[in-house]
């Protein structure tokens, strides 16, 4: 069973090594990240070449080396040459490197998940690599589920969060407080983009709350 976790990137230096589509996709799950992207390939596809030359990645074009994963932590190995991927592994393992290796799992410290994104919230599925299909049939269902207006809701909840550590000391307040809002028709408005009624609510349940933590 795996572990499932968020990994703060930033300036991190993360290897990938392939240049097809399977690394393609695997750069474009770190970007907007922060890391700090080396990809190992003879070639890039021109999506990745493109990214490349904007210097949102570093290329090396050249094949895999040893010693290719000094500093990182973190390595993709996206190429199609089993002895190459063997490699990969057996030095990622040996400098104690987290490694994930495109269609084995074998070779795998962590898989990928799928995942839908709004704005700062994501949402993570996997079913332990026994079904990546249905893993990607709940992200469509969740996408369906999860509208532009949660990225807005987070937005506005965390613009609201330093106000309410201010004015509500006790957590059991502030943990009511949050239940309060999530239980509104705050979302609603947002999803109708009724930014002024949503900023409107939201003020009026922060004082009402505040005037019930002043009388109890």
């Amino acid at each position: 069973m795996f572990f499932p976790i968020y990994l703060n990137l930033t300036s991190k230096r993360v290897i990938v090594i392939g240049g097809g589509e399977v690394a393609e996709r695997k750069v474009a799950s770190l970007t907007g990240t922060g890391a700090a992207i080396t990809v190992i390939s003879p070639a890039l596809t021109p999506q990745l070449l493109e990214m490349a030359e904007s210097k949102i990645i570093d290329w090396e074009k050249r094949v895999y080396m040893r010693g290719d994963l000094s500093g990182a932590s973190l390595v993709f190995s996206a190429t199609n040459d089993p002895a190459i991927s063997r490699e990969v592994w057996e030095e990622a393992t040996s400098a104690e490197v987290l490694v994930n290796t495109a269609d084995q799992p074998g070779f795998c410290d962590f898989i990928m998940p799928a995942v839908v994104r709004r704005g700062e919230l994501a949402v993570a599925i996997s079913t332990g690599g026994a079904s990546p299909a249905l893993a990607a049939t709940l992200r469509e269902r969740l996408s369906e589920m999860l509208g532009p207006e949660y990225e807005e809701l987070l937005e506005v909840l965390a613009r609201a969060r330093p106000e309410i550590q201010r004015r509500f000391q006790d957590e059991d307040a502030r943990k009511a407080l949050h239940y309060r809002i999530l239980g509104s028709n705050l979302i609603d408005l947002l999803k109708r983009q009724d930014r002024e009624s949503a900023e409107r609510l939201l003020r009026e349940l922060i004082e009402d709350s505040a005037c019930q933590e002043r009388t109890s």
